[in-house]
């Protein structure tokens, strides 16, 4: 509903006039605009006016130019290019960037609108605090005391890892890695970000088929692609924008699009081929596909002979799908699989696309390493128009993985063993045994102890757990007792019952944010919660990396309105507090005491993030790169002449080298019909060399212009010596290389750059040439299986289909049989399934605290088929019951629909503010509640996680729906 929440003084008396018109009224799109007395063209204008229509003064305009600010979409993982009108520091607005490649002139709903972001009216405007029940203004400074001196106090008591530092995709690149160095500092692994919950098992289970766990290839590249292959995606809504890509490949190439989804959606809708399937069953469905290549002899048998491993083992796996056994699982006739196959196979280069619908599950790591499988088998990898493009979800959610805010690695994907804490403190100059004591000491499983700094901390999908499990079956010294959410949305989060538990037992609850959040009001809190107000990315620079690994800098737009700071400043401030900034920023330059500089924070990490090439990227190129949009060609990427020219846009990781290197990116991983220096790649050599006497390096294929023509492993000093290249080294790089491990110094850790150089000028990848490998023997399922969900309606099948057995993952005890055993299926009967709308996103505070978005999509709802309404007495637009067999319920507006089938019902997840039934509106602090209040669909959804990386399941548990 949207409401009029103000002081009384209006901020202009026309946008006053417009909000007046939908106070304390739900009213349809037509209804808003003839309320405000706008029809289309006068509501753009208002848009861009900000909401005033002045004289012209022809003279003022002339003595004053509006500045064009370049800057990025905080929104989904494009990068569009955003060009803000500033007048005299105000933000006036704002144009699509017609230059970028990436949206090429186009906006989406929410591109369209971000600039009311850095002056919308429900940002958190100062430092607040809950004092008997009541939010009371404060200081930065007595809210940086008051929290600091409890942390210090916690970690006293119990530990550094009782206090949860839980960071952001809404970090730039430099806040998310100063973000994970400081909790280095703090002593905890007990950090982490969105990742964890959006495609933590994209990134498992790619990185570990073939050494890196990124999107392949690129949007544009889609424009090569003669197949599409969509699945558990809807980037229609969840990256519209990227739809520009996908229909250009379909109208040019007539490229055929299949969409594979449980639900009909609008990326359905543009469908040559739609696949309905039930939810859950992605492994069945692909090795279904694959059934009909092995048997029809489809697969490319050159591409697996030299470049992949364990294709046998899986063609065993696929022999036991064929097609009466996979329309048993997944529902999809024959005829239909077989098609699609042949389709596939008749279209190479075909890409395949997938988001969030095929990572959040129990054996989500099985769907995307199957995912992967069957484009290995197609031969679809490292050409353009092929590879698996990934969209991630938030604007810098790539990028803060690849800076290491998360809680089994450090920045770079180095992990965290010593060597890899031993490489980081060569970077900051740290002494490691310094950093270790910051760490407390916890038991393997032979009671010896061990440093937590080695252990994977608890993740983001089990924070409640940390604050809830016994003490006595947490592998730390004691449960979490302080969370800091900083840049997180809590109903983006599985188990919310819990969840308000767990916040109401914290010592202490701290809310780093532009907004509110629903961790504002979720809880009953009288006292101990703290908001922070953090500005937006428009009101700070810095660094970005989109899906496809290009980097772009964003300009600062505006300065920090309100009493906010942004998050490298608040970084300080708490370091500052906790008596390491000297340390923290001993390599970085300072700006004043609290505010350290952002282009240094890039020249940092770039002289450490070797192992995926974010070291050619300094701060001087991406700008270049920004400023020369139009040099670069808008399917290749790559520059045709200019100050850029030979680069591919955003020096797409990895960017081999230092940046005097002058590497242009690699647009196209593993595509071996480019030299190194030029962007080429073979898989990557990050398993070994033979595994069960069996060779894992690549047979007879390499890189163009590779001085070794067959498979080798990664580069070290002792391999650059054994074939004579060693030589090519400065003696300043031999000097480092000697200085760090010697001849055991490796291409991952060499801080001069120099094995990496040297590589490359011999035309070999840094880290080796190897095959792809199709099975993952450290992982649960070395071979990709289906496994039922934990909650599954289909109780014939868990006998042939079972779970994993229950066990410790993450410090934490971990449920998969115990649950799985127990039959919900006749109480709770339908599927629930989750997803996105195209009007908002993550957990929806920022969009649905946006008066242009929140007109669009104002009430929460639940897709449910006619069949199943029509049992269960329910109308059209009237107020259903949805349940969990958890306990936990929302009370939400029913949509009778056939976009989803029999027996499925769906919900977005971008809604909160109501709490089963309960309006939570009153507890937001005074004129910071979003327009849109609504039920979150995760206060329904149940337990289920990850065997490999703890992603939580919200795309196949179970409901029952009842009309209210």
């Amino acid at each position: 509903m949207l409401r009029k929440k103000t002081n009384g003084v209006a901020r202009t008396t026309q946008r006053a006039s417009l909000l007046s018109a939908v106070a304390e009224k739900t009213v349809d799109r037509r209804a808003f605009l003839r309320g405000s007395g706008l029809a289309i063209g006068g509501l753009t204008a208002l848009g861009v006016t900000g909401g005033t229509v002045t004289k012209a003064d022809a003279q003022e305009s002339v003595a004053r130019a509006v500045d064009a600010v370049k800057t990025v979409c905080t929104h989904c993982s494009v990068g569009c290019t955003v060009v803000a009108e500033v007048d005299n520091g105000v933000w006036i607005g704002q144009e699509p960037g017609y230059d970028s490649p990436f949206n090429l002139g186009a906006h989406c709903a929410k591109g369209a609108s971000v600039r009311e972001h850095a002056h919308g009216e429900r940002r958190l405007k100062y430092p607040m605090k809950k004092v008997a029940g009541e939010w009371v203004r404060i200081s930065w400074e007595d809210a940086i005391n008051e929290i600091g001196d409890k942390m210090l106090s916690i970690r006293d008591e119990s530990g550094p890892d009782s206090v949860y530092w839980l960071g952001s995709a809404k970090h730039n690149n430099e806040q998310a890695y100063m973000f994970r160095k400081f909790a280095a500092y703090w002593g905890t692994n007990n950090v982490d970000h969105q990742a964890r919950i959006c495609h933590s098992t994209t990134v498992a289970g790619v990185a570990n088929t073939w050494g890196y766990g990124a999107m392949t290839n690129s949007y544009n590249d889609i424009h090569n692609s003669k197949a599409i292959f969509i699945i558990g995606g809807n980037p229609a809504e969840a990256h519209p924008v990227s739809l520009l890509h996908v229909l250009k490949a379909k109208e040019e190439n007539n490229a055929p699009l299949i969409v594979c989804d449980p639900r009909f959606t609008r990326t359905a809708a543009h469908a040559d081929e739609y696949v309905r399937f039930r939810p859950g069953t992605d492994v069945a469905l692909v090795w279904g596909l694959l059934w009909h290549i092995f048997e029809n002899g489809w697969e490319d048998k050159e591409f697996i002979r030299t470049r992949v491993w364990g294709m046998d083992q899986i063609k065993e796996e696929v022999s036991k799908w064929n097609p009466a056994e996979v329309e048993r699982v997944t529902g999809v006739p024959e005829a239909q699989m077989e098609r699609v196959a042949r389709t596939l196979v008749n279209s190479r280069p075909g890409t395949v696309i997938w988001c969030m619908g095929g990572t959040q599950h129990t054996n989500g790591n099985n769907n995307t390493r199957a995912y992967c499988i069957l484009q290995l088998a197609l031969g679809n990898m490292g050409v353009s128009g092929g590879g698996t493009n990934i969209f991630r979800g938030h604007d810098n959610v790539q990028g803060a993985t690849d800076l290491g805010v998360l809680s089994h690695d450090l920045p770079g994907y180095y992990g965290l063993t010593d060597g890899a804490w031993g490489h980081w403190c060569r970077v900051w100059g740290e002494d490691v045994a310094w950093l270790k004591d910051r760490f407390a000491t916890g038991k393997d499983a032979d009671g010896k102890d061990i440093s937590l700094m080695n252990t994977n901390g608890i993740p983001v999908s089990r924070w409640i757990d940390g604050v809830l499990e016994d003490k006595e079956n947490i592998d730390q010294p004691d449960n979490v007792r302080a969370m800091v959410l900083w840049g997180h949305a809590p109903n983006s989060q599985t188990r919310m019952t819990e969840m308000k538990t767990a916040m109401e037992k914290l010592d202490m609850l701290v809310v780093i944010d532009p907004f509110p959040t629903v961790s504002a009001v979720l809880h009953d809190r009288t006292d101990g919660v703290y908001l922070l107000p953090a500005t937006t990315q428009f009101e700070t620079r810095g660094s970005v990396t989109a899906s496809n690994r290009s980097i772009q800098w964003r300009d600062q737009v505006v300065a920090p309105l309100f009493e906010s700071k942004p998050d490298h400043v608040i970084i300080a401030k708490f370091a500052n507090k906790f008596g390491f900034a000297d340390r923290l920023f001993r390599n970085i330059e300072m700006e004043d005491a609290e505010t350290p500089n952002i282009e240094s924070i890039t020249r940092e990490f770039n002289r450490g993030m070797w192992t995926v090439g974010y070291t050619g990227q300094s701060p001087e190129r991406i700008k270049s790169h920004m400023a020369n949009q139009h040099t670069f060609d808008k399917t290749t990427l790559r520059a045709n002449g200019g100050p850029c020219d030979g680069d591919y846009y955003g020096l797409p990781w990895p960017c081999w080298g230092t940046p005097e290197m002058k590497h242009p990116g690699s647009p196209n991983l593993y595509d071996i019909s480019k030299h190194v220096k030029d962007g080429g790649l073979p898989f990557r050599a990050r398993y070994g060399v033979e595994r069960n006497g069996e060779n894992l390096l690549a047979e007879g294929t390499y890189t163009v212009g590779s001085e070794i023509q067959d498979g080798y492993p990664e580069f070290t000093m002792q391999m650059l010596m054994d074939l004579g290249w060693d030589g090519d080294l400065t003696a300043e790089e031999r000097d480092t290389i000697m200085g760090i491990a010697a001849e055991k110094t490796n291409w991952k850790t060499d801080l001069s750059g120099g094995i990496q150089r040297v590589a490359i000028a011999h035309g070999c990848a840094p880290y080796g040439n190897a095959k792809a490998r199709c099975v993952v023997w450290t992982f649960p399922d070395p071979v990709p299986l289906h496994r039922e969900p934990l909650y599954t309606s289909r109780r014939d099948l868990v006998e042939d289909y079972p779970t994993y057995e229950d066990r410790k993952l993450y410090r934490l005890p971990t449920m998969y049989a115990s649950i799985q055993k127990n039959d919900f299926s006749q109480d709770y009967p339908i599927i629930l399934t989750s997803g996105r709308l195209v009007e908002y996103e993550g957990g929806g505070d920022e969009t649905r605290s946006n008066p242009w978005l929140a007109e669009l999509q104002q009430e929460m709802f639940v897709e449910m088929n006619p069949r199943d309404a029509n049992n269960l007495g329910v109308r059209d637009g009237g107020m259903v019951w949805v349940e969990g067999p958890e306990g936990g319920k929302v009370k939400v507006k029913a949509l009778v629909t056939e976009r989803v089938g029999a027996g499925v019902a769906f919900m977005p997840f971008h809604f909160g503010g109501h709490y089963q039934g309960q309006d939570l509106r009153s507890k937001y602090p005074a004129g910071s509640d979003p327009y849109v209040l609504g039920e979150s669909t995760n206060t329904a959804q149940t337990y289920g996680y990850d065997s490999v990386t703890l992603m939580q399941e919200t795309k196949a548990t179970l409901c029952k729906i009842s009309a209210a």
